[in-house]
Order: structure tokens, then C-alpha cells, then sequence
């Protein structure tokens, strides 16, 4: 029963409903308006009980099938090297969230198409035990909408309209980063982005104009594909700008630590103090853990004002001063938990560097290249 009951947890606005293969599986919680959504529709076009029935393990058994896509795509970024830190549950749709894409352009094509083949071998699948048993239906164009005569050839063909539709050339979906990488061959990944970006958000305004005068639907998809063109494209560009920047040129070097045996009060009264939040955590002069926010303020909460670091510390995360910032933004965003990274020299503790001052260096980048 309790590991049941950490399975279904909220976490913001998704409930965790478990974890599979490693990989934590979220459902989205505006996803059961969907199938509000869809029984309404189906009580419109057939005025039955059984059709809101269909209706309703149709759009559950597609999206277990658009769970076994998303699959598709983290297993074979994990062969690549790189997790998945979870697949959420969306009302459009899922979405793996994958720790980073590849670099490598043929690993980016291959990761991006193993969702859209997941749908056509489950197609290709249900074609077989369909042509097995003769249980193919005829097309009935008087049929309601998605009502044909047979479940699995419902399934069969929603697979395949799965399968083209996230071949679409438009970020985010799996034909956007196809194109993205084909086009890395000639152009290079910031101008490969750029470009594909400008596509995916011109289909996005001939799907917004297509819904204004028939399905509103398309409007929904034409927000998200122009939402993630504009995030891919801001994306690599950050990760440019950042690239071949030392850590060092961005660092903090005026910061306050903690020793695992000083009191949560210490803590708050330098909080209270300053502008810092989140403290490295020293024994003698090595980095033993980082102490944020959220976990003092849990602290406080827990053992009191003499609670102690070392009972709400977390594991460090650090990297060498000549590394290049885009690899410290990049091990920031693989870590979702993480707020501070700790810089070091030879072990040495020298500065700290966390996203809001990565962001203070790229405006002060930003100023420098419009003197």
C-alpha cells in the first residue's frame, strides 16, 4: 500500500502514476479533459452509451500507444548515453523529456524516428491479426466520425495518422529534429535550428489560419508548434553564446559557505543577510554537499532553528573552472534539482555558478555586443 501511494503522488501538475523501465510516468492534470472531451463528441455523433464507450477505450488504448512512442524515443536516446528524466501525460499528446538531444546529428535522426516506428509496427501489427482472421470492415462513409466497424482497425489507422503527423517538419514534433539534423550535414545545428525553426512556425500559422475557419483543434496544435520552434531555436542559441566560455568568466567568487555541523539559524541569517540562497557545504576545505533553499526552509520546518546542514544537504554537483559554460548549463538542466554548481581548482572550492547568473553573464554579453 505505501508503495502505492508514492506511485500516485502530485507533483505540481502532473500525477506521478508510476515508473516503468526506469522512467517516471506523469499524466498532465488538465489530461482528463480529454476524455470529457471525447465522450462529448462521441454523444454528439452517435447518441449512444455504446459509442461514448468506444469512444472512450479508443482514445485510452491511442494513448497507450502514444506512451509506447514516447518509449521509443528515451530507450534509444538511453542507448546513446543519454536518460530521460520523465514522460508526461498531455491532452495534445506526450512528451519524453529527455535529459538532452544528441549532438551527433545521425543519433538525432535515429532517436526522432524510432516514436513515429513504434506506431507503424503497432499498425503493421494489427494489420497482420486483422488479415489473419478476416476481420476487416468496410468503410462506411455514413459512419460517425472515427466510428468505424471494427475497434482494432480504428486503432490501426489512428497508429498511422500518429505515425505521419509527428513526421510534420516542425519542432517539436519528431519531423521537425529529422529535418533539424539533415540539414546539420550542410549548415551546421545553430543555423540547421534557426532554419527549421522559421518552418515549423510558418506551418504553424497555415494550421492557426486553418482552424479560424474549420477545426479549432488545429489552432491548439498551431500554439505548441509555434511555442516549441521558438523554444528549440532559443535553445541552441543560448547553448552557442555559452560554448567555449570558461566557467571562470561567469563564476561568483564572493560567497558565504556552511559546515555540516552549523545550525539551520546560521543559514537563515545569511540568507537574511544577502542575496544568496543556496550554500556550498564545507568540511574543512572539501566540498561535501550544497544546502538549498527548499531543503533549509524543509529544515526549518522538521527540526527547528538548531536543526543541522548535514540533515538536509544534498549531494554536490561541481565541475573545473576551464570548463565551458553551455557544459554547466547543460548539467544544470540534466539535473532538475540542482540550483547551484560548485567551481572548483585541483578540489579546491574557488566560486559557485548557478542559473541566474548565467543569466546576468548573457546580459552583460548581450550589452557588450551592442556597444
Amino acid at each position: 500500500m505505501k508503495r502505492r501511494e508514492r506511485a500516485m503522488k502530485w507533483s505540481g501538475w502532473s500525477l506521478h502514476l508510476g515508473r516503468i523501465a526506469g522512467i517516471d510516468l506523469y499524466m498532465h492534470a488538465t489530461f482528463p479533459l480529454l476524455f470529457l472531451w471525447v465522450g462529448l463528441l462521441y454523444w454528439v455523433q452517435t447518441g449512444t452509451l455504446g459509442g461514448i464507450l468506444f469512444g472512450l477505450a479508443f482514445i485510452a488504448v491511442l494513448f497507450f500507444c502514444v506512451v509506447l512512442h514516447e518509449y521509443g524515443h528515451a530507450l534509444t536516446a538511453r542507448r546513446f548515453g543519454i536518460g530521460t528524466r520523465y514522460i508526461t501525460l498531455l491532452p495534445i499528446g506526450g512528451l519524453a523529456a529527455l535529459e538532452k538531444m544528441p549532438k551527433d546529428p545521425k543519433q538525432e535522426i535515429i532517436v526522432a524516428l524510432m516514436g513515429p516506428a513504434v506506431n507503424v509496427v503497432i499498425a503493421l501489427g494489427l494489420f497482420i491479426i486483422l488479415s489473419i482472421s478476416g476481420g476487416w470492415a468496410p468503410i462506411d462513409p455514413e459512419a460517425p466520425l472515427m466510428m468505424p466497424a471494427n475497434f482494432l482497425q480504428s486503432v490501426l489507422f489512428a497508429n498511422l495518422f500518429l505515425a505521419v503527423f509527428n513526421m510534420i517538419p516542425a519542432f517539436p514534433m519528431d519531423g521537425g529534429r529529422v529535418l533539424r539534423a539533415a540539414l546539420t550535414f550542410s549548415m551546421g545545428r545553430m543555423k540547421a535550428t534557426a532554419l527549421a525553426a522559421r518552418i515549423g512556425q510558418t506551418l504553424a500559422l497555415g494550421f492557426g489560419i486553418l482552424g479560424l475557419f474549420g477545426n479549432p483543434f488545429l489552432i491548439l496544435i498551431a500554439v505548441f508548434i509555434w511555442i516549441g520552434a521558438a523554444s528549440e531555436a532559443g535553445a541552441t542559441e543560448l547553448e552557442t553564446q555559452l560554448r567555449h566560455k570558461p566557467v571562470s568568466r561567469a563564476m561568483i567568487t564572493d560567497f558565504h559557505t556552511l559546515a555540516p555541523y552549523s545550525s539551520l539559524s546560521h543559514a537563515v541569517g545569511l540568507t537574511l543577510a544577502g542575496k544568496q540562497k543556496d550554500f556550498p557545504v564545507l568540511d574543512g576545505s572539501r566540498v561535501v554537499g550544497v544546502a538549498h533553499q527548499t531543503a533549509i526552509l524543509r529544515g526549518l520546518r522538521d527540526y527547528g532553528l538548531e536543526g543541522r546542514i548535514a540533515d538536509v544537504m544534498s549531494e554536490p554537483l561541481t565541475a573545473d573552472y576551464r570548463d565551458d559554460l553551455a557544459s554547466l548549463l547543460e548539467a544544470l538542466q540534466q539535473e532538475p534539482e540542482a540550483r547551484l554548481v560548485c567551481i572548483l581548482d585541483r578540489g579546491k572550492l574557488i566560486g559557485i555558478v548557478d542559473m541566474e547568473n548565467i543569466s546576468e553573464f548573457l546580459r552583460i554579453q548581450a550589452a557588450l555586443r551592442a556597444a
